[in-house]
């Protein structure tokens, strides 16, 4: 059993895929798959549950995951300190981003990794905000994205973008749209609302407002996929609250009609977040600033800047 072996492991056990773990590894899925097999003869374990739809980890498995992060994260930060004095950013760092930015910026990121930082290992995750401040607190991660994030003196935030929330409807009949301007938060009630579960930002952040207005929302389905909240308004089940890019990066802006809400205005804030208890390294400043200009080179990013105030 060697590191390389352990950090193949522990990719495959976060992506729940050998495919997925491949690429964010940049090496030949077969050659993952014999690295994997071969670390399970030697401790003579079934490390992995193979599926049609990916991965998942045994009992074993779970045990030797857990050792390995703490395993890994002492090579990172040996590394890390070996090369502080030449300021090198070298190691091993884990970035959790949301599923909304998963499929944005995972693939930019490991570009810019393979060119500016090619002494360096990355491994990509994803989780709903709240989930990746407990990972940043605990270790398993070392930088991650989230949204409107509450304070904690465990945590340290950058804000990188700010979006406002508007109401998505669909588009009128044969193809032609109701007047787009703003819509203000009361007009939301009575509406058949499609949403995210309570546990996403932009369900807790909107329930707060209209708690706070005093107003009651109609909420017909819940489903926190975005694109699926976009298939149900373009299907007629609802209109969905969500920011302009979700709309843009969807690319049905034409069959919608998209309203910012005002009275009051409702923000997401997307932030870099990081533990405020470790020495940040070369490494994670380096990807800090990578992190910040794939952020704003962000076609939503452009979107947010274009609207008024």
């Amino acid at each position: 059993m060697d590191f390389k072996q352990l950090e193949y492991f522990v990719a495959v056990a976060e992506h729940r895929s050998f495919s997925r773990a491949a690429v964010a590894l940049d090496i030949a899925q077969s050659a993952l798959s014999r690295q994997v097999r071969s670390l399970e003869v030697e401790l003579r374990e079934t490390l992995l549950t193979r599926t049609g739809r990916g991965v998942t980890l045994t009992e074993a498995g779970q045990r030797l995951y857990d050792h390995s992060l703490g395993l890994l994260q002492q090579l990172a930060l040996a590394r890390a300190d070996l090369g502080a004095h030449r300021d090198e950013p070298v190691g091993r760092i884990t970035i959790a981003l949301p599923p909304s930015m998963g499929r944005q910026l995972t693939l930019p990121l490991i570009d810019g990794f393979k060119r500016q930082l090619p002494l360096a290992k990355l491994a990509v995750v994803e989780g709903l905000s709240s989930h990746i401040a407990e990972w940043i607190s605990s270790g398993r991660v070392d930088l991650g994205l989230v949204y409107n994030p509450d304070a904690q003196p465990d945590l340290e935030f950058e804000p990188l973008l700010t979006e406002p929330l508007c109401l998505v409807s669909r588009g009128g009949l044969a193809g032609r749209k109701s007047p787009a301007g703003p819509v203000a938060l009361a007009d939301l009630q009575g509406l058949g609302l499609v949403l995210p579960e309570r546990a996403h930002v932009i369900r807790r952040l909107l329930e707060n407002q209209t708690t706070l207005a005093g107003l009651k929302l109609d909420i017909a389905w819940e489903v926190s996929s975005v694109a699926a909240l976009i298939d149900l308004v373009c299907a007629g089940y609802g209109q969905a609250v969500l920011p302009a890019s979700a709309v843009l990066a969807s690319g049905r802006g034409d069959t919608l009609v998209v309203q910012p809400i005002v009275s009051p205005a409702l923000n997401t804030v997307l932030c870099v977040a990081a533990s405020s208890h470790k020495k940040a390294t070369a490494l994670s400043r380096h990807a800090r600033r990578l992190l910040a200009e794939l952020i704003r080179a962000l076609p939503q990013a452009a979107a947010a800047r274009s609207l008024p105030g």
